[in-house]
């Protein structure tokens, strides 16, 4: 049987020669969100009050999605950040934190939940919906390769870095042998192999100029819930078009077309 480190290896070498250097117009999605009226809140639905929680992405923490929750409470709902702490951790651990975020806000609001999430972010919030989802009313998806490891070497080296200081923490090579690879047989991973629940509404979002992920493994091939976004891979956590979609989806407002998103 092969080890972790040559199915790390297969995965790098197999994976997607993406274009990284776009990911240098991230720049570009801040100042747009900030001179858009979206982030103003003109033009879109006020919120419920219901509850949001955004999930940041690999290596990521709360603290660079600071703008959407700020953003969410302005509209109109009652944001929560994950409390995950950074995301380069066995992601069952961090589904379980995840867990008691939606657990807290289900019992503060009396409502289910919403969840977006960025990049792996996004994963994690469809392996949440999938365990819980009497907890869960929605999930966003925001660049998130929900259908395969399909990323630029760089990450995958980064995830092999990361599988070490796992080993390291649980002091045996052998406690968690597949931990970050689609081979972990652990609940995170197993409830990405499980239908997504029909009573939790759901949409991805993407851009075919993504110079991380391989967009193709983030949609649904699914024209009703998959939106086509312009702009980078990290831009996404600050792009208006990608802002629109959310507040209209959480108001429960139709999909709404390329050129309808100012």
């Amino acid at each position: 049987m092969s080890s972790w480190r040559d199915r790390l290896q297969r995965e790098f070498q197999a994976s997607t020669s993406l274009p990284l250097w776009r990911e240098a117009f991230l720049g570009v999605d801040w100042i747009s969100l900030r001179m858009s009226a979206v982030y103003r809140g003109v033009g879109i639905p006020t919120g419920d009050h219901s509850a949001v929680v955004v999930i940041p992405g690999f290596m990521g923490s709360d603290q660079y999605l600071g703008d959407m929750n700020s953003w969410l409470r302005r509209i109109g709902y009652r944001p929560y950040l994950s409390n995950i702490g950074r995301n380069a951790d066995c992601p069952d651990v961090l589904a379980s934190r995840l867990h008691q975020t939606m657990a807290r806000a289900y019992e503060e609001t009396g409502e289910k939940v919403h969840l977006i999430g960025h990049s792996l972010g996004g994963v994690l919030a469809r392996s949440a919906a999938v365990r819980w989802p009497e907890m869960t009313a929605s999930v966003t998806t925001m660049a998130s390769p929900f259908r395969g490891v399909r990323v630029h070497p760089f990450v995958l080296q980064t995830a092999f870095i990361v599988r070490g200081r796992i080993i390291q923490k649980n002091g045996r090579a052998d406690s968690k042998p597949n931990c970050y690879s689609g081979y972990c047989s652990c609940s995170f991973v197993s409830a990405l192999t499980e239908d997504f629940p029909a009573s939790v509404r759901q949409q991805a979002i993407y851009t075919k100029s993504d110079g991380v992920v391989d967009w193709r493994c983030c949609i649904n091939d699914d024209p009703e819930t998959d939106i086509e976004v312009p702009g980078t891979h990290v831009g996404l956590a600050f792009n208006p078009r990608v802002y629109k979609h959310i507040a209209m989806f959480l108001a429960g407002e139709p999909v709404l077309k390329r050129e309808d998103v100012a």
